[in-house]
């Protein structure tokens, strides 16, 4: 199922005098291809879980249209939009078994679509076989895991074969591990189904992992669109840039003179195609490469080994952060007794921004 938002702005009243309104969702225009994964990533307050309710009827927008395919939904009652919903903390009924909380929805079906209790029981039956929890069918939730009862709740949420499922932070509820294995899950789930799904987050490692695009909001506005590794590689700004990754991009105040990229004194990279100004300069932690001529000198902090790969904690007078943080390879030797690391930088992982509009400067970085 096609989803299409057109223009879409929800606007709260203020509180109090002389209180501003509140603009959770501004002009958000989007075409969800059918049967795709979508990310809806940005900070806490950004507007993400907003979108989610207007999209699930439970809130109705300001201005702007909703359509399903192609029938406009945005002033259908929410019981009428096909819509299944999967909440943050499970929602599931205490008192309920694991398979009447699956059956419940489908009771409350008339007319044509009700059901028989055996038929109810068959499309139960089936949905807890597509998230592998059938044999815990006769359980109370008090007697389930976190990841169990999250598996119950997208179980109720598919019975039905909604139009497009929404997950609203489904797995910020559970351990490191579990959420791993469930967000694996939830990707097999819709490649199986291939039901419309949106997935809201605050964490965007799980957002890049499992979709096919992601949004990226902040103050109700979108930033950007696109498929996760290419928002990574090419932000459309500072805050995608910052926001994206973990670690965490490395900003510097730098300056382009001369066809040269410069981070406090040192030319660090050559520029083609940006003029002489000063710029942020973000440089993804994979982005440096200890050498001992290397054009960009940061005092030694520490170093973190990870196993895989090792962290070189250091500390510069240009950077924005209390300190840089470079991933190298682990077969890469740093003298832990230095005052002072070396780094060339890939071009590929620097990102250049204009200082007045914190936009990405579209231009050619080289050694």
């Amino acid at each position: 199922m096609k989803v299409a938002l057109q223009n879409l702005t929800k606007r709260f009243p203020g509180r109090g005098r002389g209180a501003k309104d509140v603009i959770a969702v501004n002009d958000f225009t989007f075409e969800i291809p059918d049967g795709k994964l979508i990310g809806l990533l940005g900070p806490s307050g950004c507007g993400k879980s907003t979108t989610l309710n207007l999209l699930c009827g439970l809130q109705k927008p300001t201005s702007g249209r909703i359509f399903f395919g192609d029938d406009e939904v945005t002033k259908l009652p929410a019981e009428k939009r096909g819509v299944g919903f999967v909440f943050q903390n499970y929602a599931l009924y205490p008192h309920l078994t694991v398979r009447q909380n699956i059956m419940f929805p489908l009771e409350n079906l008339k007319g044509e679509q009700k059901m028989t209790k055996a038929q109810m029981q068959e499309k139960a039956l089936e949905a807890a076989r597509l998230v592998q929890i059938e044999e815990l069918m006769d359980r109370k939730p008090s007697e389930l895991s976190g990841g169990q009862q999250q598996r119950v709740a997208i179980a109720r949420a598919l019975v039905k074969r909604p139009r497009i499922l929404l997950l609203d932070e489904p797995l910020s509820n559970l351990d490191a591990r579990l959420r791993l294995q469930t967000r694996e899950e939830i990707r097999r789930i819709q490649r199986e189904t291939k039901i419309t799904t949106i997935f809201v987050t605050h964490d965007q490692e799980e957002a890049m992992s499992i979709s096919d695009l992601i949004v990226v909001m902040k103050d109700g506005v979108v930033h950007q669109i696109g498929k996760p590794q290419e928002v990574y590689d090419k932000p459309v700004n500072l805050f995608v840039a910052q926001f994206l990754g973990t670690p965490p991009v490395n900003t510097f105040d730098g300056r382009v003179k001369g066809g040269k990229l410069y981070i406090g004194d040192e030319a660090v990279l050559s520029v083609e195609g940006a003029d002489d100004q000063a710029v942020y300069v973000g440089i993804r932690p994979e982005g440096f490469v200890p050498e001992k001529d290397g054009a960009l000198g940061c005092g030694l902090v520490r170093v973190e080994v990870m196993g895989r790969d090792v962290s070189v904690v250091c500390t510069h007078g240009a950077a924005q952060n209390t300190s840089v943080r470079a991933i190298i390879d682990s077969d890469c030797e740093i003298d832990e007794e230095a005052d002072t690391v070396r780094f060339s930088l890939k071009p590929g992982k620097v990102h250049i921004f204009s200082k007045e509009t914190q936009q990405r400067i579209d231009c050619r970085l080289f050694i």
